[in-house]
């Protein structure tokens, strides 16, 4: 530290960096995820004055995982520090899944000194011709502050912008002087963001409760929408006027009772599902653009009208046409679902060809799990039933890109808990960091904090430093590690399509030897001992590692 910038600290003198944490708090936010950078140190010293927690990663893609997981598992804000330049780059393929998925996150990247910035190429560490506008893919917007008085209000715009729907990460990114200059500004003592509304208009809404009051054979496909705008009591009040069945979508999962009478639960990669899907004379779709899983991989035919409610306009009719009806999904749901009163629906018939909306459901799920007993699948069925029995009804889980991730997909019920995948951008290495930055958000809820994290061997290895984030933090995450020797999906598509798979095959470390390095503990065990290896780790202190030497097959895909 400069003679300076010491006496500026030792008089009280506030910077840039204070006015950015200052802010950060009075919005409400209490955990900071990240690692420090030359241009960012102003930021790091200002956290030391302040009351934000800060949770260190080993690699800035990990950080971005954290606190998307913490977004995920609180509903809050997670919020995202950044260096300038690699670390800045580093962070994108997690945003890429926040934004996909509609997590709200503040990003806040460092930048050059302002008389670095512009056309001018002076030769400075980490310096970018224009850095936000790398993370214009991946974030809702991006902002350049340039004067420390802006940025209370640059800070309190953007987490209204993350927090209105469509939620999303949005970044920020302030040059390093910015950050360090001595400020005039006051303390900042309170600072508002509330989400802007996003209603439904009401022609629309009357539109499709008329459509709705004459369908026979209603359906419903309840995406991720669903569940970030908390629609859940309003699906299931129109589930039940209507008696529509109703599928979720991975992203959907848990927003509807997975052992209801009219739950398809998610198998939406199965013929059978998708054929009540393609007989509804009205299909509603709720929070999801009827993409490449959720339509089966594009073979879903509907033959009735389609409702689509979605918050991202981008969506609306993406693949169908349809009634868009650009809402908020809680906000929609829940106007039909006051429109849809009793002398509304009077005389209205439910007929499946003769069938109730039940027992349609129930002989769906029957050819489901027929077409499955005639696989050779029973330990793979065994494998996610022992970890849906060992899991608490109310515990979050993470899942990465892995074979047992995409079973999840459509066989876990999330009960009381919640179901987390990164099926949005399809990333590897998201279900641990996530998994840590989720526990570490509710344990500062006050929540309890035990997390499962699930991950391949391939997978694992993009986020194996985060061990040593977990040891120093001591979070509550048990993280399963299912290790047969590849990248098993990929192995299985190769298969499929060329009768071969080529560089699928990786060597990997000895995953127990390598936690038990970090001070993680760990065990190896059989297929068939995960549930007691699982209860075993929930009831421990601090992380864990379990690790399950075993080759997992998919289900035959039925969109061939």
């Amino acid at each position: 530290m400069s003679d300076a910038r010491a006496e500026n600290v030792e008089r009280g003198v506030r910077n840039g960096g204070d006015l950015v944490v200052e802010t950060l708090h009075a919005l409400g936010a209490r955990t900071v995820f990240g690692i420090p950078g030359q241009h960012a140190l102003g930021l790091f010293d200002a956290l030391s004055r302040s009351e934000l927690e800060f949770v260190s990663s080993r690699v800035e893609n990990n950080s971005a995982f954290a606190a998307d997981g913490y977004a995920r598992a609180t509903n809050e804000v997670g919020v995202l520090f950044l260096s300038t330049g690699p670390g800045a780059l580093t962070s994108l393929a997690g945003l890429q899944e926040a934004y996909a998925t509609g997590v709200p996150m503040i990003v806040v990247a460092s930048q050059i000194p302002l008389d670095g910035l512009g056309a001018r190429r002076k030769g400075m560490l980490h310096q970018l011709d224009d850095q936000k506008a790398s993370a214009a893919n991946v974030t809702k917007s991006q902002r350049l502050i340039q004067h420390a008085s802006g940025i209370p209000s640059a800070i309190q715009d953007a987490w209204t912008e993350a927090v209105s729907s469509p939620q999303g990460p949005v970044w920020i990114e302030i040059p390093q002087n910015v950050l360090l200059d001595p400020v005039l500004v006051p303390q900042v003592e309170d600072a508002l963001a509330e989400p802007f509304d996003n209603p439904p208009r009401v022609e629309l809404v009357r539109e499709a409760v008329k459509w709705l009051a004459k369908a026979e054979r209603p359906a419903i496909v309840a995406g991720g929408g669903t569940r970030r705008g908390h629609a859940e009591a309003s699906l299931l009040s129109i589930a039940e006027k209507l008696k529509a069945p109703v599928v979720s979508s991975p992203g959907g999962n848990g927003s509807f009772p997975w052992t209801h009478p009219l739950s398809l639960q998610s198998w939406v990669e199965d013929r059978f599902v998708t054929e009540v899907l393609e007989d509804a004379d009205v299909l509603v779709v709720v929070g999801s653009s009827l993409g490449e899983v959720t339509s089966n991989y594009f073979t879903l035919e509907p033959r009735g009208r389609i409702i689509q409610i979605d918050a991202e306009p981008r969506v609306l009719e993406s693949n169908r046409p349809a009634l868009g009806i650009r809402a908020d999904a809680g906000q929609a749901l829940e106007a039909i679902d006051q429109a849809l009163s009793a002398e509304v629906l009077a005389g209205r018939v439910s007929d499946w060809h003769g069938e109730s909306p039940e027992s349609v459901v129930a002989a769906t799920l029957a050819k489901v799990m027929a077409r499955l007993d005639g696989q050779d699948l029973s330990k793979e069925r065994q494998f996610m039933a022992d970890i849906r029995a060992a899991v608490p009804d109310d515990m979050q889980t993470f899942w990465d890109m892995t074979i047992a991730a995409y079973w999840g997909w459509s066989c876990w019920d999330a009960r009381a808990g919640e179901f987390h995948s990164a099926q949005g951008a399809g990333g590897l290495g998201y279900g641990f960091p996530a998994a840590i930055g989720g526990a570490v958000g509710l344990a500062v809820q006050g929540k309890p904090s035990r997390v499962l994290a699930v991950s391949g061997d391939g997978s694992s290895m993009y986020s194996i430093a985060e061990l040593a984030t977990a040891k120093q933090h001591n979070v509550p995450v048990t993280w399963l590690i299912v290790d047969d020797g590849g990248y098993g999906i990929l192995r299985e598509y190769m298969v499929g399509a060329f009768g071969k798979a080529t560089h699928t095959e990786l060597a990997r470390p000895d995953f127990v030897k390598l936690a038990e390095s970090f001070g993680v503990p760990a065990r190896r065990v059989e297929a068939s001992a995960v549930r007691q290896a699982l209860e075993e780790g929930f009831a421990a202190e601090g992380p864990n590692v379990i690790v399950v030497e075993t080759l997992l097959q998919m289900f035959a895909p039925t969109h061939m």
